[in-house]
């Protein structure tokens, strides 16, 4: 019997709890041995709940049992979750988590430290909720060179910009709605200031190239400049509006951006609607993988969790290797990267719009009074430089 531990009884900690019993005999009979909860640690109490048989409040309890052999971070947060995986890991204990915030952070080191007692490190529920990607990026594409990898990271923005785009609501109304549903949280900055798709970017480039990516080092934009004018010109060109988590390979360079892109139907992620998240990895040898599915959620975010306990269920005393060095990996400036852009100014002067930004689309009679626009190729620099000079630009948006 493989006996476990869960720190943290909020939703996912709790899902875990439910997963791991729901499922007691399909894990049993797929690991070939029983996976048993023996202790979940939280500080408040729960007396109508069947945790209560098993809670407890003091974590030295569960770091000095040498029958754990298997602890479930999902507390969320740096303090103290930091402090009390570094404990388990030092005490030989696997661990599993959730926790983007401090896998982002303190990843390295975690790993290290698993390695040097002989027990693993495992994070697959932090990125994408219940989507397989760090197994697959950690193994299935372990021969390939990551050429790039594009994500939709964060339910709460692609609920956003899909209600947007679909009903024509504001941003504030459909951030209302989201609330209502428990899709945003009460303060959503670490979702429509694209924060939490940051973390996972970095996470997912830092396991891509073997080196640490530091996630202030990215170019970071959120959704809350995008309006229901954006999303008219949209639908003018056939496309809708994503917030992309994006990582690119060039030679010996690697660009790293979050923000709003213009997506028309030949990308995969077009498609991907609501609260999914999907990743599109491109390699150089296999070409373009997609790995969609419900990006958050307790049941499904729990279940990537039980996956990482199987996982090291299968190798007590061993360590499972994930390459993420400390080293750290240059991100280029932004400013380097060429790409296309689409523009609105407060200006009907159609020849001064071709001569100022090279555009290469006009759509002249979608919003009255303005001009939107797509540019020709140029650089972020040239066309920050452009928009400067320019002095009526209304909005920007990437072109995918």
């Amino acid at each position: 019997m493989v006996k476990i531990a869960i720190l943290g009884y909020g939703t996912v900690g709790s899902g875990v709890f439910e997963v791991v019993r729901k499922n007691r005999e399909v894990i049993s009979r797929k690991l070939g041995d029983e996976v048993q909860v023996k202790y979940v640690l939280d500080i408040r109490e729960f007396e109508d709940d069947p945790v209560k048989e098993v809670l407890v409040h003091d974590i030295n309890q569960i770091i000095t049992d040498p029958e754990i052999a298997i602890v479930c971070e999902t507390m969320g947060g740096v303090k103290p979750a930091y402090d009390f995986t570094r404990r388990a890991l030092e005490c030989g204990k696997s661990v599993c988590t959730s926790n983007k915030e401090l896998v982002e952070k303190y990843g390295p080191q975690l790993l290290k430290l698993a390695k040097e007692h002989q027990c693993s490190y495992l994070f697959e529920a932090s990125v994408g909720g219940g989507i397989p990607i760090i197994r697959p990026l950690r193994t299935s594409l372990a021969q390939e060179e990551i050429l790039s990898i594009t994500g939709i990271l964060n339910g709460t923005t692609n609920y956003i910009l899909t209600k947007m785009g679909t009903e024509g609501l504001a941003f504030e109304d459909v951030l209302k709605r989201a609330q209502e549903k428990g899709y945003a949280e009460k303060n959503p900055d670490a979702d429509v200031l694209g924060l939490d798709a940051c973390r996972k970017i970095a996470i997912l480039t830092s396991l891509a190239y073997g080196k640490n990516v530091d996630f202030s080092d990215i170019t970071t934009e959120g959704i809350t400049s995008i309006t229901d004018k954006d999303f008219a010109y949209a639908k003018a060109m056939g496309a809708t509006i994503k917030l992309f988590a994006q990582s690119v390979k060039k030679e010996d360079q690697y660009d790293a951006i979050v923000a709003p892109f213009l997506v028309k139907p030949d990308n995969p992620l077009y498609a991907v609607n609501g609260v999914f998240n999907a990743i599109l990895v491109k390699c150089n040898m296999g070409g373009e993988t997609m790995y969609y599915g419900k990006g958050a959620g307790k049941l499904a975010t729990a279940s990537a969790v039980v996956a990482d306990v199987l996982d090291c269920a299968r190798h007590i005393g061993k360590h499972l290797d994930v390459k993420w060095e400390d080293q750290k990996l240059e991100i280029s400036s932004i400013d380097e990267v060429t790409r296309r852009f689409f523009v609105r100014v407060s200006s009907k002067d159609e020849d001064w719009v071709k001569s100022m930004f090279g555009a290469q689309e006009l759509f002249t009679d979608v919003v009255p009074d303005e001009i939107g626009f797509i540019t020709e190729e140029m650089t972020e620099a040239e066309y920050k430089k452009r928009a400067a000079n320019a002095k009526n630009v209304l909005s920007m948006i990437r072109m995918d």
